[in-house]
């Protein structure tokens, strides 16, 4: 999950890449703010750079895999 308290800093935007889920491990298309599917945690990845693997933190076996999904996409990186 993520949090902020200013909204005028976020802008509402439609794009594929919100919907898209990532695996664990591979490079992220944008640098922003990723979320795992299975639990809620959240992270802050550089674009180009590899995703948390699946060893970044713990699951019970009902939540299966970490899978990140794109939450804030960031301007710049």
């Amino acid at each position: 999950m993520t949090y902020n308290k200013y909204t005028h800093f976020l802008m509402y935007e439609e794009g594929e890449e919100y919907d898209t889920t990532y695996r664990a491990g591979t490079r992220a298309p944008f640098s922003g703010i990723y979320y795992c599917e299975a639990c809620g945690g959240s992270i802050v990845s550089i674009g180009s750079q590899p995703l948390p693997s699946q060893e970044h933190h713990p699951h019970t076996p009902a939540q299966g895999s970490i899978r990140w999904r794109l939450a804030v996409k960031s301007h710049y990186a």
